[in-house]
């Protein structure tokens, strides 16, 4: 069986033929610094792809200027790719003339200028506070110790927008001494530290008192110990698939449409109403786990709500009345 390891040896080799020194470079950096295996390969294919486009017109891909990258996103167009798509090229082009930039390969970054092929998104789904807290009511009213941790998981989840993966997968140990942050880690096994709400800090204090009543019994499994929502699934731990089932019946049990509700649409709704209580979106983009504060921006919709909402109630030709 190929380890971990071998798998990003294989992945980084693939990636560099032939490419130029300072693509290859970049990805070796990257592979480093603990990218995950979709993200090399993700960079690699697009700068791949940026490199052939290059070496058509005599230059390596390090040495393309601005008009070149313009030119480059007209072929994208030109050749059928999504706005998505080129949105994403564009973020690992920014990822890979950053880096020449920082280690002073090159004096300026080309693509400071360059504007984001704007993507067509739809704004995300999302709950009200009002859906929430319907949510949250009906976990409380579950008994026993399936109601405890399925109170716990809610909280949590809508205190820090983590994703499912994460939430299902967090370990004892993530568990701050005070317990009153979290140390996620996240894509890339990047980690980072979010606080935990009141609520969820109390929910997590009644669930790890009850924890182990959900360890199996004669477990070989010396890692079901270390995870904090331990199962007798074949990873050990609580499943993404079965979290996402309990939720759908808690849906059902509040009077919601269980295809409104999902992990994702919590991680959303957290997004939303962090934003419209006056969050900013640099530090949401950290909460979030984004590597690019573009795809935080999907959340722009809830700013551009508030600031109708400011004008109403603070601009004074709205205050006006006209008989």
């Amino acid at each position: 069986m190929i380890d971990l390891q071998e798998q990003r040896n294989i992945m980084v080799k693939s990636t560099l033929t032939n490419a130029s020194v300072q693509v290859e470079l970049f990805i070796e950096k990257i592979t480093a610094e603990g990218a995950a295996l979709n993200t090399v390969e993700s960079y690699g294919r697009d700068l791949r792809c940026f490199s052939d486009f290059t070496k058509a017109r005599n230059r390596k891909p390090e040495d393309a200027s601005q008009e070149i990258i313009h030119q480059y996103f007209q072929y994208l167009s030109k050749a059928g790719r999504s706005k998505k798509t080129s949105s994403r090229h564009l973020s690992t082009l920014r990822q890979f003339f950053q880096y020449l930039f920082l280690d002073r390969i090159r004096e300026d970054d080309p693509t400071v200028a360059i504007d984001s092929p704007g993507r067509s998104q739809r704004i995300p789904k999302y709950l009200s506070v009002n859906e929430v807290d319907l949510l949250l009511q009906q976990s409380r009213s579950r008994p026993g110790i399936e109601g405890i941790r399925l109170i716990a998981l809610l909280e949590i989840i809508y205190a820090t927008g983590m994703r499912v993966t994460e939430l299902v997968g967090l370990s004892v140990t993530a568990i701050s001494r005070d317990r009153q942050m979290l140390i996620i880690r996240g894509k890339g096994e990047k980690e980072r530290m979010i606080p935990l709400s009141e609520p969820a800090i109390d929910a997590l204090k009644n669930y790890l008192l009850i924890r182990e009543r959900f360890i199996p019994k004669n477990s070989v499994k010396p890692s079901t110990q270390n995870w904090l929502f331990p199962s007798r699934s074949k990873n050990g731990h609580l499943t993404r698939i079965r979290f996402s089932q309990l939720l759908k019946d808690l849906a059902v049990d509040a009077g919601l449409p269980k295809n409104k509700v999902s992990p994702h649409i919590l991680r959303h709704s957290f997004a939303s109403h962090l934003l419209a209580n006056g969050a900013d979106l640099r530090s949401l983009q950290q909460m979030l786990g984004h590597s690019d504060i573009a795809t935080t921006q999907i959340y722009t919709h809830v700013l551009d709500e508030r600031l109708k909402l400011l004008i109403d109630e603070s601009h004074p030709l709205s205050k006006l009345k006209y008989n």
